[in-house]
């Protein structure tokens, strides 16, 4: 008969287990960045797209007010 206590060393195996997992998390995240930083690194740059050209805005209601206000 075992008179001393019995440890069971499951929070070690459960880190370790996590750690795994934290690592694959880690590749995969340093991969997509790479990708991501080489999809930056190949973009075109674009030149802006030149200012549209000036545009007249008739205001329906404005021609009936100055008409009123002289009255």
């Amino acid at each position: 008969m075992i008179n001393g206590q019995l440890e069971l060393s499951l929070a070690n195996a459960r880190e370790s287990r996590h750690e795994g997992r934290r690592q694959r998390r880690m590749s995969r995240a340093m991969w997509w960045f790479e990708r991501m930083r080489e999809v930056v690194d190949q973009a075109i740059d674009w030149s802006p797209a030149p200012p549209p050209p000036p545009e007249q805005i008739l205001f329906p209601d404005v021609s009936r007010r100055e008409q009123q206000i002289c009255e």
